[in-house]
């Protein structure tokens, strides 16, 4: 039998199977095997007769994020990656226009965003149908995905596009489950929460472990984690992306039908081929994919606001890794930064320390920045 076949068994018990409590322990063994056929379909064989990336797929990462569009065929992401760039891609009225992923550049506030115009897929696409694995594979790559939907057709597509998406270890609009694991060489499972947990035991977590084979370690769940958040971190091969649903083509529906849509979270009306809404379909690239402008400002002159230094993270950004985006060697032979502004007394901060919108100057081994 298959992988696909074994796979497709499971998903039926699955569906089969009622949920419970009293059934919990049997979805999650199910839920393992799931993780675990899907796992060896993805990576596919271990010695030889792996296929490659194929041609175009291989596009170096450059810029200060990359943004990825992911659909189906002919809903316009050659057209929105037109608009958006100066990049130049086939726009045809038939589908499969695009068959092979096209680069193009956003110039927006400072920032240069690498936008990544890929094949459209088709449902099936994370078992390699219609090259889907390369396409969902540069997917993971991304720093934000940009779901482009065409407001003609059914929202169904936006639930088989996740589930493409989630067969392939990709999880959109999700943080990381707060799950400490580790394994060990004796001792038994030692299972620990410090939140009430409603979804797992210590019977399904050690049927789970079991599944793959893993007779000694210990878990502490910090979250109320169900059992799809626990594979996932045994698996430890998933990525945790946001995502923007563009939901395309809105001049050929009504204001009634885009009240309906507009229900649907994460998402941004547009029209591409109008250029509707693109600004603030830029702005919300901005705000998801966290980024921050920082302008150097030399001894006794105003900052310079022509070529910032851009960083991702948003508020987890830090002194340390503003460092690193000049030179690696800068943090460590840095002592501290004096951060101060019209609303705050000028503070020292180290190079683990938060960092905003800022203006920075730095000579030495000294940093200075004031808040913007």
């Amino acid at each position: 039998m298959s992988l696909v076949s074994k796979i497709k068994e499971i998903e039926d018990e699955m569906a089969r199977t009622q949920k419970n409590k009293a059934t919990s322990y049997h979805l999650g063994l199910l839920k393992a095997k799931l993780a675990k056929f899907k796992r060896e379909l993805i990576m596919g064989p271990s010695k030889g007769g792996a296929s490659g990336p194929g041609e175009g797929f291989d596009v170096t990462k450059t810029g200060d994020a990359r943004v990825g569009l992911i659909g189906f065929p002919s809903v316009g992401k050659s057209t929105l990656l037109s608009k958006l760039t100066e990049t130049a891609s086939e726009v045809a009225s038939y589908e499969f226009t695009t068959l092979t992923c096209i680069p193009g550049v956003i110039n927006y506030k400072g920032s240069r965003i690498q936008l990544l115009d890929l094949p459209g897929i088709i449902e099936g696409a994370k078992d390699g149908k219609g090259r889907g694995r390369q396409v969902i594979a540069v997917g993971r790559t991304c720093n934000l995905i940009l779901v482009v939907l065409d407001a003609m057709k059914p929202m169904v597509h936006k639930k088989i596009i996740e589930s493409e998406l989630e067969g392939f270890g990709i999880r959109l609009n999700r943080k990381k489950p707060n799950i400490y694991f580790k394994k060990k060489d004796k001792g038994g499972i030692n299972f620990t929460h410090t939140v009430a947990p409603t979804h797992l035991d210590v019977d399904t977590v050690k049927a789970i472990l079991g599944e793959y084979k893993i007779h000694n370690a210990d878990v502490c769940l910090r979250c109320n984690a169900t059992a799809d958040d626990l594979i996932d971190v045994i698996e430890g091969n998933r990525v945790y992306i946001p995502a923007l649903y563009v939901l395309n083509k809105i001049d050929a529906i009504t204001i009634e039908e885009l009240d309906l849509l507009d229900k649907i979270p994460h998402y941004v009306p547009i029209s591409a081929h109008l250029e509707w809404n693109l600004d603030e379909l830029l702005e919300r690239i901005w705000q998801y994919l966290s980024l921050t402008r920082i302008y150097t400002k030399p001894k006794g002159q105003i900052p310079d606001y022509n070529a910032p230094i851009v960083i991702r993270g948003g508020d987890a950004a830090t002194v340390e890794v503003f460092c690193n985006r000049i030179h690696k060697a800068l943090a460590k032979q840095m002592k501290y930064a004096l951060v101060w502004g019209s609303s705050v007394n000028p503070i020292y901060f180290y190079t683990n320390t938060h960092i905003k919108h800022a203006y920075i100057r730095w000579r030495f081994r000294e940093m200075r920045c004031l808040l913007k």
